[in-house]
């Protein structure tokens, strides 16, 4: 079974029949809001999910901005904290994924590609923090890793991170954007911005066993893939 109707529950729509298993990706879409609303509903849903499907294995997506100094003060981050406590004091049976900045087809805007790609491909003045690190995964790989680990059955109401094994600077990936659809982005740098310190080490053995490599290519190529030059 999957909740959600954004890029993770579209990528894991593999699980929609699965009877044991429940998928719950219906979370905050814009990391960046202050709306109560907003995370209210994800806690209701998911406070709900628990209850009426407590045989089932439930797996969430909380996210490695945990990790990250500059972000873990926000309402995001403590709201996701908040919901991982809630699901270990009250689901018998889980799987919580701390995920990093997933990659894919997405119509999500607040994403952290999405968001650099669509201000610099239309000359929308923003501001590069010059010290901030991201993590960028392909949500592909996001798949691979985490649907090896719930096979494998060996992880239960354990949490796991999802990630890159390397952080790009975020000039970097400004760069690389640039670089990818020709053109240079209208943007001011600020003299602040972390790194997330994310520990991979326990999904490090999977890259090779699952073709997943994270060379120096796999920053182009999350370009070439999810934005093709038209």
């Amino acid at each position: 079974m999957v909740i959600g109707h954004g890029m993770i529950a579209t990528r894991f729509s593999n699980y929609a029949d699965d009877k044991n298993i429940l998928v719950f990706a219906s979370g905050v879409s814009n990391s960046s809001s202050h709306e109560e609303g907003d995370y209210k509903r994800e806690e209701t849903l998911l406070s709900n999910a628990i209850k009426e499907h407590s045989a089932k294995t439930l797996i969430y997506f909380s996210t490695c901005s945990i990790y990250d100094p500059s972000l873990q003060t926000s309402f995001y981050v403590q709201h996701k904290l908040k919901m991982e406590q809630l699901i270990q004091n009250s689901a018998p049976s889980y799987i919580i994924f701390r995920v990093s900045n997933p990659v894919g087809f997405t119509n999500n805007r607040h994403t952290v590609l999405n968001f650099f790609v669509e201000h610099i491909k239309e000359k929308k003045h923003f501001t590069v923090w010059k010290y901030a690190s991201r993590n960028l995964i392909d949500i592909d790989d996001v798949l691979k890793l985490c649907d090896h680990i719930i096979q494998s059955n060996k992880n239960q109401n354990s949490i796991i991170n999802i990630a890159n094994p390397v952080n790009y600077p975020v000039t970097n990936i400004i760069e690389a954007i640039e670089k990818h659809f020709a053109t240079n982005g209208d943007y001011n740098i600020a003299e602040k911005g972390n790194s997330p310190l994310i520990d991979t080490s326990a999904i490090q053995p999977l890259f090779s066993q699952l073709f997943i490599e994270f060379n120096n290519d796999y920053l182009p190529v999350l370009l070439q893939k999810y934005f093709p030059i038209s």
